[in-house]
């Protein structure tokens, strides 16, 4: 059986295309995943908009400061994969590619961090 497709991972990915807005994804990310997971997903896309459009291997440890190990199996995802990463880049074409981003919205801290309890307003 695949260890990926299981109905937990389908109900993840259904909670996920529920969330409407760049904020919704922080909130949830930031609930669901470290920094540093979030940090890592984010670097794997831009190498992969790097190597689609052309970038070599120093130009993108320049540009992102992954390993080469990171470039290689990002490189071998968008050659022999599944094409997750061609649809995402396809799909965002012109979103920045790790220049300067554009800037985020201004977020909200959750309420427990306001000195709120959860729950309560």
């Amino acid at each position: 059986m695949d260890k990926l497709h299981t109905g937990e991972v389908d109900a993840l990915f259904e909670a996920i295309l529920t969330l409407r807005t760049v904020e919704e994804c922080y909130r949830f990310f930031e609930d669901a995943c470290t920094v540093k997971e979030i940090q890592e997903i984010a670097q794997r896309l831009q190498t992969a908009r790097l190597l689609a459009a052309g970038a070599n291997y120093a130009e993108i440890i320049r540009q992102t400061g992954c390993s080469s190990a990171t470039i290689s199996r990002v490189r071998r995802c968008l050659e022999y994969g599944s094409g997750g990463y061609r649809t995402v880049i396809e799909r965002t074409a012109g979103a920045p590619a790790g220049g300067s981003p554009a800037p985020a919205p201004a977020r909200q801290e959750p309420a427990w961090q306001e000195g709120k309890e959860p729950g309560n307003p």
